[in-house]
């Protein structure tokens, strides 16, 4: 196997919070997994790079400015808890970024962030324990330079949130192999191939408890060699949630180390430029095992490691075997049943060979690369029309039609209109979508059906400001925050590990003295990039020795 360029990205911040006591998310994953990969002395056969944080103006290539802009400040209360937790998910987005830029200038073929893949968020709302859709925003970032990408997703849970984004556009194939039925996040059909633009070009594969090294592989292979022969890729973006491996604490698939790997294996072999991401995976031993297993994959490495763990500084963890190992164990595969597999196999094959064009590289060439992406040189601001301000955009209501509460069930198929019916522009129901006060959403935990706030209305005829990452400072405010400050509560920076970490998405009442006090300074505003040194660069090399 030829050696290929490996970029790893990694921050060692990126475990230091929690989602909470009890919480299954566990940011601390990461850092198991990357001790684990040095203690196998793979850091040395990588570039290691240590990602800049993804400023809030980057974030809104997908987001709203508005959410972004909530999640910076939520409540007095919480800002504290958020300033840090912000950062974090500045660090988990800003890796995907870097990765994807790395292989848009040809400096590496494979790029690794494990603290991506967060598949679930949406443009304006978190969803799954994903705020910022770090996924998105890496493949924008490869369309700058890639024609076509390819979205595979191995979570057990479907990747609603990336289909979502690239529902009605043909330069992104989105390919999700996950549970299926009273599963959160309750989507990701058959039939859900995609619209307008997009028909053909979103494919599910839905499979039942139990699956197995065999049975998925034989499903997983097939399907991939048709749409790379077909939508002929130039990039792709592999999300590797672990919750598909046996024994997950949220999951109920039968994969092992090696089966789950074996989709690492196959991409990699097809010699196109690869992105690996993490995502799902609750069982913190199992997660760390599965991708230091695909890290020495993607180095090619992988038929030499020794299955022994070595010594670390986690190695307590992994008793009682203290083996790189996940076994399947003895529960039944429900896809064999009734012959579903087979049927859902044939109907993928079938679905990747007739849904894409012949002609597609084609049809992408003459493309500008702005033109699918819905780019153009807008003003900075705009004033919404009385007669829709208080309704959803078009784009809003499509994103809304996928979940549960629409019109969309499990059974039903974009199919049952014409071609012509799906390239026509989709008018957005004003009246419905001004009556419905709430939204049923999926818990990930009990993968039940709640009720939700739908989101409020912009305010008619107010001038928007697109978001961006200078700060702004408010006068109405300023007894509070000169208050704060003279309490103790102001100081924007912290040292840690001897270097100066700005919390850039730290906008409550601590940003705003901060803000003050620059101005008294004279400084005037300076833009920190994501690594805190105010260069620009794509981020830290770290010398391993």
């Amino acid at each position: 196997m030829s050696k290929r360029r490996v970029a790893y990205y990694y921050d060692p911040d990126v475990g230091a919070y929690t989602y909470g006591l009890g919480h299954p998310m566990k940011p601390h994953r990461v850092r198991v997994t990357h001790d684990l990969i040095s203690s196998y002395g793979m850091l040395s056969q990588m570039h290691v790079l240590r990602p800049k944080r993804a400023t809030p103006e980057s974030m809104t290539a997908f987001h709203t400015d508005e959410y972004i802009n909530f999640l910076a400040r939520v409540t007095p209360e919480t800002a504290e808890e958020l300033t840090y937790g912000g950062a974090a998910l500045g660090s988990s987005s800003g890796g995907s970024i870097a990765a994807a830029q790395r292989l848009n200038s040809g400096a590496a073929d494979i790029a690794i962030n494990w603290a991506g893949g967060l598949h679930h968020a949406k443009k304006g709302e978190a969803s799954g324990f994903c705020y910022i859709n770090d996924i998105v925003l890496c493949i924008l970032e490869l369309l700058r330079t890639h024609p076509r990408v390819l979205y595979i997703d191995i979570d057990i849970h479907h990747g609603d949130g990336v289909e979502e984004a690239f529902y009605t556009t043909d330069r992104v194939m989105c390919a999700s192999f996950h549970k299926f039925g009273e599963f959160f996040p309750g989507t990701g059909t058959q039939d859900d191939r995609g619209r307008g633009k997009g028909k053909g070009y979103s494919l599910n594969v839905p499979l039942d408890d139990g699956i197995t090294d065999a049975a998925f592989k034989s499903v997983f292979e097939p399907v991939m060699s048709k749409i790379l022969e077909v939508f002929r890729p130039t990039a792709v973006v592999l999300q590797c949630g672990a919750d598909s491996l046996s024994g997950d604490k949220l999951g109920g698939f039968n994969l092992s180390l090696e089966g789950h790997a074996a989709c690492v294996q196959f991409m990699r072999a097809t010699g196109l430029p690869l992105i690996l991401l993490g995502g799902g995976g609750y069982t913190v031993k199992n997660v760390a095992r599965c991708w230091a297993y695909e890290t020495a994959c993607a180095l090619g490495v992988e038929k030499g490691i020794d299955v022994n763990l070595p010594w670390s500084e986690y190695f307590h963890w992994f008793g009682p075997r203290y083996r790189l190992e996940v076994m399947p164990s003895n529960m039944e595969d429900l896809n064999l049943r009734d012959g579903m597999l087979d049927r859902v196999r044939e109907r993928a094959g079938a679905a990747a060979a007739a849904s894409l064009r012949g002609d597609a590289e084609c049809r992408h060439a003459r493309r500008s690369a702005r033109e699918p992406r819905g780019l153009r040189n807008t003003p900075d601001t705009y004033t919404p029309s009385p007669a829709r301000s208080t309704s959803r955009s078009p784009s809003s209501s499509r994103s809304r039609s996928s979940s549960p509460s629409s019109s969309r069930s499990p059974n039903s198929s974009d199919d049952d209109n014409s071609e012509e019916d799906d390239d026509r522009p989709q008018k957005p129901k004003l009246r419905q979508s001004q009556k419905q006060q709430h939204q049923r959403r999926m818990s990930i935990l009990t993968n039940r059906y709640i009720d939700v706030p739908s989101a409020s209305a912009p305010s008619a005829n107010k001038k928007r400001r697109f978001f961006r990452s200078e700060v702004r400072w408010d006068e109405r405010l300023e007894g509070e925050g000169a208050g704060r400050a003279a309490a103790g509560g102001g100081g924007a920076m912290h040292k840690e590990r001897g270097e100066v970490v700005r919390e850039e998405l730290g906008r409550g009442a601590r940003g705003r003295a901060r803000e003050r006090s620059s101005h008294a300074n004279g400084n005037g505003h300076r833009h920190v990039d994501g690594d805190g040194d105010g260069d620009g660069e794509e981020g830290e090399d770290w010398d391993m020795d």
